[in-house]
């Protein structure tokens, strides 16, 4: 650990907090759980994990994180997102709940649970643009998929639907923000995240 390293908070109000606590610690970050939002102070960058959007959603206005956290992001932040954390960073949702709401800062349209229930999860191998080493095993547990994406977004991956011919974005980046619909917190392949703590790196230069 040294002064170089990136203090990367994990929203820690639900979802697979320590499996991303661990991954970054690994990959060189001073990694921290934040629940409340004097605990945004001092972050270089902050993920937002896996788990449901909708009850992080709802917890992160009983923490009063969620506006505190929303003018973080918008003030620039960077931010990585799986799963669930991909829809909370989305723009706009489609399939969610009557009153869900999104912290936001991507330019994209997510489905929600686009893949199917529990039972449908399922892995692939994807090749993620940016991201050397051949493709990665990835892991989709009730995924979102990106219906539409904004110029400025970056397409990193996609994933074929099997017997349709069609394939669905499943990776971005826009600036300092990433998301991917599927879990690399889970497989043991640490390159999503090392790509986030080297984006952090090259933004304190």
């Amino acid at each position: 650990m040294s002064s170089a390293d990136p203090v990367v908070g994990v929203l820690a109000l639900q979802g697979d907090v320590r499996e991303h606590l661990a991954v970054l610690a690994v990959c060189g970050a001073i990694a921290r759980p934040v629940r409340r939002p004097e605990e945004l102070a001092g972050l270089d960058g902050i993920v937002l994990p896996g788990g449901e959007s909708t009850t992080i959603d709802k917890l992160a206005r009983i923490f009063a994180v969620r506006e505190p956290l929303i003018a973080a992001l918008r003030g620039g932040l960077p931010a990585y997102g799986s799963c669930a954390g991909m829809i909370l960073l989305a723009d706009r949702v489609l399939d969610g709940t009557a009153d869900q709401q999104t912290f936001g800062g991507l330019d994209i349209t997510v489905r929600r649970n686009a893949f199917g229930r529990q039972v449908e999860s399922f892995e692939a191998d994807v090749a993620v643009g940016g991201i050397a080493g051949g493709p990665m095993r990835a892991v989709f547990i009730r995924a979102p998929w990106v219906e539409q994406a904004g110029p400025a977004v970056t397409v990193l991956a996609r994933v074929d639907l099997p017997g349709t011919g069609e394939s669905r974005i499943v990776a971005v980046q826009q600036g300092a923000l990433v998301a991917t619909a599927f879990h690399p917190e889970v497989t043991g392949d640490r390159r999503i995240h090392q790509h986030f703590v080297d984006l952090l790196r090259s933004l304190r230069r």
